[in-house]
């Protein structure tokens, strides 16, 4: 599963990162914050697409990994976009998390280096293929 809000700029260069590295056999669920993230998501490669709050809760239980930015585990982040429910269901799902050190919220990350999203998604990338 991956998550994103707003535009899904960054869950859409993940995918398409993924796609272009691990090719189509990788399922990848995209869920989205509102309609244009999820369908930003869906145009990238995402093999499904769902959004809200109550595709947040369901599909945090059953997948293996979550993959989105930082923002997923905070309530009220992206302007409001991600509820309480949605925060609270991605970080108590049993799921793997690899969450992108990117926030335009009043967050600072102390010892994570501030790296360029194509940096930030080759991470991702060769941490699925170790997973895989």
């Amino acid at each position: 599963m991956i998550m994103d809000g707003q535009g899904g700029g960054i869950a859409a260069a993940l995918i398409k990162g993924l796609r272009r590295s691990l090719g189509n056999d990788l399922e990848i669920l995209a869920i989205g914050t509102n309609s244009m993230s999820t369908s930003a998501m869906l145009k990238a490669g995402a093999n499904k697409g769902a959004t809200g709050e109550n595709a947040v809760v369901q599909t945090a239980k059953n997948v293996d990994i979550i993959i989105g930015p930082i923002a997923i585990l905070m309530a009220d982040s992206m302007m409001g976009e991600v509820t309480s429910k949605m925060a609270t269901a991605v970080s108590s799902s049993q799921a793997k998390k690899i969450i992108i050190p990117l926030t335009q919220e009043n967050l600072r990350l102390v010892g994570v280096s501030a790296e360029p999203l194509p940096h930030l998604v080759d991470q991702v990338i060769e941490i699925i293929k170790a997973i895989k």
